[in-house]
């Protein structure tokens, strides 16, 4: 499965979802490579000290990404990769081969309303290829005590996209885990909170992840067993 992580404003948590996602498939026992496809490479840097097993690539251009991310999603259970802030054709080759688009927002009328825009490309990914990528907004960067407006839910409701029921708050250990090197759920206790919220958020998006796992382990277990 190919995820790419998409918005072309930058700012949004792009690189903390694109880190912390691959880290969480790779702590549930799966393949995962990250494609660093963004120029200042900060997810690739980061995630070689937080999850040093995870295999990292970079790729520079939307050929690469059109020749490349077909054959790791061959060779791997996931590929994360990693979308620019800007470059439409580089994330427009992301999403004609990605199988989901995760788009972060920060949670302002203003934000959600601008992503008419940021989105284009998304909906022309789905026109060309029948409705692919699903894409799922999150809410990234919200209030703790933020509340979901009738207005904003009617504009992303516009825009034929989910929003996830889980948003990420903004909290300072996001922005401490790069400069540690780390994902929030080996950041000690400050850091339980943010790790409950990214576990709900992950589950949710991909409720298959966690469960197709376990069953394979139990499987091997069983055979073992024989």
């Amino acid at each position: 499965m190919i995820i790419t992580i998409a918005n072309s404003k930058g700012g949004v948590g792009k690189s903390t979802i694109a880190v912390h996602l691959a880290a969480w498939l790779h702590k549930h026992g799966h393949r995962v490579t990250l494609a660093d496809c963004d120029t200042q490479q900060s997810s690739s840097e980061w995630i070689r000290e937080a999850a040093p097993d995870v295999h990292t690539i970079r790729l520079d251009n939307p050929n690469e990404i059109l020749n490349e991310l077909p054959i790791l999603a061959q060779e791997t259970d996931f590929v994360i990769a990693d979308g620019p802030g800007s470059q439409t054709e580089t994330s427009r080759a992301l999403l004609l081969r990605a199988d989901l688009g995760i788009v972060p927002c920060k949670a302002s009328m203003l934000e959600v309303r601008a992503l008419s825009k940021a989105t284009e490309v998304l909906r022309q990914s789905q026109d060309i290829r029948n409705g692919l990528p699903k894409a799922v907004i999150i809410l990234s960067m919200v209030g703790k005590n933020y509340r979901l407006t009738k207005d904003m839910k009617d504009a992303a409701a516009a825009l034929n996209l989910p929003m996830t029921a889980t948003a990420m708050i903004l909290r300072q250990i996001y922005a401490d885990a790069p400069g540690q090197g780390q994902v929030v759920w080996n950041m000690g206790a400050r850091a339980n909170e943010a790790a409950d919220e990214i576990d709900r958020l992950f589950r949710e998006i991909l409720p298959d992840a966690c469960r197709a796992r376990s069953r394979l382990t139990t499987r091997r277990k069983q055979v073992v067993k024989r």
